[in-house]
């Protein structure tokens, strides 16, 4: 598989290579330190679930009027350093024909759950084709953000074979385990299909301008380190290598991960995003130099009184200071309870915070938070 080379991407812009998320992805020096949060465009918000009224998840997902308009919305409301793109992790599956969905109140759904060789047919390569929505979105978008980097994501080979083995969420993941032990022949082969799968999906976002790319291996903190080495690492190594010539900062994220922070940074990430389980000063040991770090205020913290989110903030960005770079973020996604003025809140707080430390002048919040 190759790398994607300058030549065949929309090169991200000097001001957005300026931006103060993308130098701290990079480990520079940076104004402020940068902030987003995952799930930001979600549940959460009011004016997504009016943007989605009536309309299925993966119907939304596949509409790149209501891509821009969802990955638009949060910043409307808060200062946040980056938007990422309106998505889920099936869409490329959904796109090269497995009949996979997102049941609302459960999760995504495989109806016909992979156990046998014959299964791998029914993963073919994804083309740019099968995507033309993700395409357009992310050109309008790039031209309605302007100075603003996009990050765009995909599923890690992990988390996806889960929801195709288990046949939709899993707590323990103990199908996906045993036939990762049992047939590692048939595993290695459905990890090669699903990295490919997932390489080309993130290749057409950064062909139509993403500045960065994160990917989700939500679920892979279900294996012991020594399982993800041998039978995890080789297929996200292979995606990151894919992307090796973009010149696109590189995140790698996983829930329950602590173990294997090292391994997620070995993978090719140029930043490790870290749960809520483990500080960032601990997480700076394990990843090891040459890492930025992402997170990782525990996202129930949203739902307490301002003064303890307050102190929560305030120590995660203590912990983080010992990183080479690090863009704040929660250990996981919104939880859809959350009041946007919470958010609001708490990324000028992180400004605030890290420009008194550095001398700057914070980002000015948005128009629309104003009105919170």
């Amino acid at each position: 598989m190759s790398g994607v080379s300058c030549e065949m991407i929309t090169c991200v812009t000097a001001p957005v290579q300026d931006s103060p998320f993308l130098r701290a992805c990079r480990r520079e020096p940076v104004p402020w330190t940068p902030v987003w949060f995952m799930r930001q465009a979600g549940r959460s918000l009011p004016e997504y679930r009016a943007a989605r009224d009536g309309m299925t998840m993966l119907a939304a997902c596949t509409r790149a009027d209501v891509i821009t308009e969802i990955t638009l919305q949060p910043l409307r409301r808060f200062a946040v350093d980056a938007a990422i793109l309106f998505s889920d992790i099936v869409v490329p599956l959904r796109a090269v024909g497995v009949d996979i969905d997102i049941k609302p109140g459960v999760g995504p759904v495989t109806a016909e759950p992979f156990r046998s060789e014959a299964d791998l047919a029914r993963l073919r390569d994804l083309e740019p084709g099968d995507v033309p929505y993700v395409t357009e979105a992310v050109t309008s978008l790039v031209r309605e953000l302007g100075t603003t980097p996009l990050i765009g994501f995909a599923g890690g080979p992990f988390t996806l074979a889960s929801y195709l083995i288990e046949g939709g969420p899993s707590k323990s993941h103990d199908r996906t385990r045993a036939l990762m032990y049992g047939n590692p022949g048939l595993w290695h082969a459905l990890l090669d299909r699903l990295a490919s799968i997932t390489a080309a999906f993130l290749r057409v976002q950064v062909s139509a301008g993403v500045s960065a790319v994160q990917l989700f291996d939500s679920w892979a903190g279900a294996v012991a380190p020594a399982d993800y080495r041998a039978a995890v690492l080789p297929h996200s190594s292979r995606i990151f290598a894919a992307l090796a010539g973009s010149g696109v900062p590189r995140i790698h994220f996983g829930v329950g991960t602590g173990e294997l922070l090292q391994l997620l940074g070995e993978a090719g990430a140029d930043v490790v995003g870290v749960d809520w389980r483990v500080g960032l000063d601990e997480a700076a040991r394990r990843v090891g130099a040459g890492r930025a770090l992402q997170g990782n205020l525990d996202p129930a913290a949203l739902l307490a009184p301002w003064p303890v989110v307050e102190e929560q903030v305030k120590r995660v960005l203590a912990q983080g200071r010992v990183a080479e770079g690090h863009v704040f973020n929660l250990g996981h996604g919104v939880l859809p309870e959350t009041d946007p003025g919470v958010l609001a809140r708490v990324t000028d707080l992180v400004h605030a915070e890290t420009v008194s430390v550095r001398g700057s002048d914070p980002p000015e919040p948005p128009d629309g938070q104003k009105a919170l």
